[in-house]
């Protein structure tokens, strides 16, 4: 069974929402929801969805 509470440590060059949406979110002083929709439109890399 997942430990969910175990997730290891955040890839800097990824963002998984599922897990990361917190520091991702803060990191880029963005809402949790317009976090989602730029990794929907740029896919999961922390590069590409910085340029949004």
């Amino acid at each position: 069974m997942d430990n969910k509470e175990n997730i290891g440590q955040i890839d800097h060059d990824r963002i998984n929402v599922n897990y990361e949406l917190r520091y991702w979110s803060s990191k880029f002083g963005v809402t949790a929801e317009n976090l989602k929709k730029a990794v929907e439109a740029a896919g999961m890399s922390a590069k590409e969805v910085e340029q949004i």
